[in-house]
């Protein structure tokens, strides 16, 4: 009945909205098109669709206000137009009662709020469609705030999701758009998002990583997260006295340098995914502060930590080649890469998706530099690829919703911001550094141990190889050939394996004498990058003889 209810007001405010103009309606069934037909009764649609979309998730509620704020971070699927007014929803809702607050915590901390804190603030901090924040001061007077989930928020999400699973179903099967746009995915992505959000815990464990990785930087501080007073519903962390990134005249005020502070988010961005590679993919104006102590150094502070995305390794480095290709308009390169990194068919059409990569990025690049978006780009780019069958990951979507926040935010702040000349010599930099002998070295480090446990099984492996190609060319040849001397595949193999054994010896005493002493790593790791690659060829050389 419930469900039915809320059904029927969906339904109502589809009407109210004239949503269905968004649709077409010819391709519908009968039973669809008789649904839809007493929206007329409301007239003509007066505003834009974007606007008629925004109010219509605004009157069902923060569940879908939320879902509307994920679209917005979709323009591979969503129009340039709609994404842009949903940008505009807040995820503002009334607060619940402090009593409500007060026994949610103590349940969850199994204390009452007068022997857990010194002092505790009634009115909330902040009020959002998850959960609510308080501020408080602990008993050794450090100030903190208390976040928790929202009472009974699970069953209202699952209700809702529920009916937002019916209707991408029906999208998907009678909508020649809706099976474009993958409604059913899309509501998978954000069930998984919403659910992530509930646990507070994994939040605070983001944020502990998150400031574990810029440990004494100048760009980023991170709240700390006080573990003794923080579960799943509960997440107590210190509070942070900052200005809001949004108030511009604030920060005027106190004489911060814009610049500065605009290619200083840039840089965080780039850190984060290609040196820490785990970033905060929810960096909206909300959520960042600035510390303006220093203003012609000033610093962020972020909050809010429940949605962080990361990259594989492979989509790691084909997004730093990609971009840096981009940058020098080496447009061929950009088609290879994304054939090589699998994010297309190996069987896609070089040339082709070349020119198609062309004529979406060269009319970018006759614009100003200071106007040029690189998240833009990177949109149209994989709208681009979708054409050649690319699926996008997740992952990479995250980064697209993420570097379109931060270069809104930088121009923002600072409309002349150059993002390429911020962006690239990092990218340049860190592809030298992955490959120096110092990072590769590192990766042994890493991987020896491993290397050492499988050492062992090596020789076995290589003897059943050659047994089994000995065993193949000797099928191949007549019956009319008779060996010479019956003993030589053993002595061969015999030979190979002795050969082979001081080798693998030397490789595990080797490997064995840099763990166990450093100081010749180190000393190995200084080693002139002409002087690795001759080391590897020789051994190459030697091991193959």
């Amino acid at each position: 009945m419930i469900r039915l209810r809320r059904l029927l007001k969906i339904i109502h405010v589809v009407y109210r909205y004239r949503l269905d103009s968004l649709i077409d309606k010819d391709k519908l069934p009968f039973f669809a098109r008789l649904l839809l037909s007493p929206a007329v009764l409301y007239g003509r649609p007066s505003n834009n669709r974007g606007e008629r979309l925004r109010k219509a998730l605004e009157s069902l509620g923060p569940i879908f206000v939320k879902f509307g704020q994920l679209l917005s971070t979709r323009p591979d699927l969503v129009p340039a137009d709609i994404c842009t007014e949903l940008a505009q929803l807040q995820d503002n809702v009334p607060p619940f009662k402090s009593a409500k607050f007060r026994q949610i915590v103590e349940e969850a901390l199994n204390s009452s709020v007068d022997e857990l804190f010194l002092s505790f603030e009634s009115e909330p901090l902040a009020s959002a469609s998850v959960a609510q924040v308080h501020a408080a001061v602990l008993k050794d007077g450090s100030d903190v705030v208390i976040k928790a989930v929202r009472p009974n928020i699970a069953k209202v999400i699952g209700k809702d999701i529920a009916l937002m699973y019916t209707l991408a179903r029906l999208l998907a099967k009678y909508s020649q758009d809706g099976r474009r746009l993958r409604p059913v995915e899309v509501i998978a992505d954000y069930e998984q998002v919403i659910y992530d959000e509930l646990n507070l815990q994994s939040e605070g464990a983001n944020a502990s990583l998150l400031r574990h990785n810029f440990e004494g930087s100048p760009l980023l501080y991170v709240p700390k997260i006080d573990w003794d007073y923080s579960n799943e519903k509960v997440l107590v962390m210190e509070r942070i006295y900052g200005t809001p990134v949004t108030n511009i005249e604030e920060l005027q005020s106190a004489g911060v340098n814009f610049k500065t502070l605009a290619e200083r988010g840039v840089e965080i961005f780039f850190t984060q995914v290609f040196e820490h590679n785990f970033f905060h993919a929810d960096m909206h104006p909300g959520n960042i502060f600035v510390n303006a102590s220093n203003p012609e150094k000033p610093s962020y502070i972020a909050i809010d930590c429940a949605i962080m995305g990361s990259l594989s390794k492979d989509d790691q480095y084909y997004m730093a080649r990609n971009l840096i290709a981009i940058f020098k308009r080496d447009y061929r390169q950009v088609a290879e890469l994304h054939i090589r990194s699998g994010w297309v068919p190996e069987s896609t059409p070089v040339n082709e998706f070349t020119s198609a990569i062309r004529s979406v990025c060269e009319p970018i690049f006759q614009r100003p530099l200071n106007e040029i978006s690189l998240g833009h780009m990177l949109i149209s780019l994989f709208t681009t690829a979708r054409r050649f069958n690319m699926e996008v990951q997740p992952s990479l979507v995250l980064l697209q919703k993420t570097l379109l926040n931060i270069e809104g935010l930088g121009r923002q702040l600072y409309p002349q911001l150059d993002l390429w000349t911020t962006a690239q010599p990092f990218l340049d930099k860190w592809l030298k550094d992955r490959y120096s002998p110092k990072s590769l070295f590192k990766q042994f480090k890493r991987y020896a141990p491993d290397w050492m446990e499988q050492l062992p099984e090596i020789p076995p492996l290589i003897y059943q190889a050659l047994q089994s190609m000995q065993s193949k060319q000797s099928n191949e040849k007549t019956a009319a050939v008779v060996p010479t001397a019956p003993e030589t595949p053993a002595k061969s193999k015999l030979s190979f394996t002795r050969k082979g054994f001081p080798w693998i010896a030397g490789a595990a005493i080797g490997s064995g004498l840099c763990l166990a002493f450093p100081q010749t790593a180190n000393s190995l790791a200084q080693l002139p990058e002409t002087g690795i690659v001759l080391i590897a060829v020789g051994l190459v050389i030697l091991l193959l003889r």
